[in-house]
């Protein structure tokens, strides 16, 4: 009987032991979008033209969260697509909104049609112009897309930390920011 009571007592120690050891669980992530290692900040060549015409350096938007596309200006369905899901979850936010900001960096200079600037206002989408080349080296492209393909979200300490495959999920998307506002103070 007393062996019988030891071995009942010692049985969940066995089990987990088998389970860790053993049979190695598959660890897994609890985010949509990909960690983007190492970490990449904004780097300080990069600079952009405002929609005023004014030149700055990127790195003068760091103390937000920014959710940043790539694009032409000639923005096509999927473009109108990225840019209509980054306001949605930037919209479900709700108080912590202000801490998100949408950023398009345009890869020409030519005019953004009328429409777009009317569904997408400033300050909560900035729409700005950058050299491809330089966008190009700092944003990492996934296995088989391009770099227009995605979504990609900046801390606001200026590092990338996250690319949201392409054809998102906007849900998926939002719980990931929604995560991310809610443990992080900063921005």
């Amino acid at each position: 009987m007393l062996l019988l009571l030891a071995l009942v007592c010692a049985a969940p120690v066995i089990a987990s032991y088998l389970m860790y050891y053993v049979f190695k669980p598959a660890g897994g992530t609890s985010s949509y979008g990909a960690l983007i290692e190492p970490q990449r900040p904004i780097p300080a060549q990069l600079v952009v033209t405002d929609e005023s015409g004014q030149r700055l350096p990127f790195k003068s938007l760091e103390g937000k969260w920014l959710m940043v596309i790539v694009n032409g200006s000639d923005c096509d369905e999927q473009c109108a697509t990225r840019l209509y899901f980054m306001r949605q979850v930037r919209a479900l936010q709700s108080g912590e909104r202000e801490r998100v900001v949408n950023v398009w960096l345009r890869t020409d200079d030519k005019p953004v049609s009328d429409v777009l600037k009317t569904a997408y206002p400033q300050p909560d989408t900035r729409m700005l112009v950058a050299d491809e080349k330089a966008i190009a080296a700092w944003l990492p492209a996934g296995d088989g897309t391009k770099l227009t393909d995605h979504i990609f979200l900046v801390d606001p300490n200026g590092n990338l930390m996250m690319r949201f495959p392409k054809n998102p999920d906007p849900k998926k998307i939002n719980a990931d920011v929604a995560k991310l506002l809610k443990w992080s103070r900063i921005g």
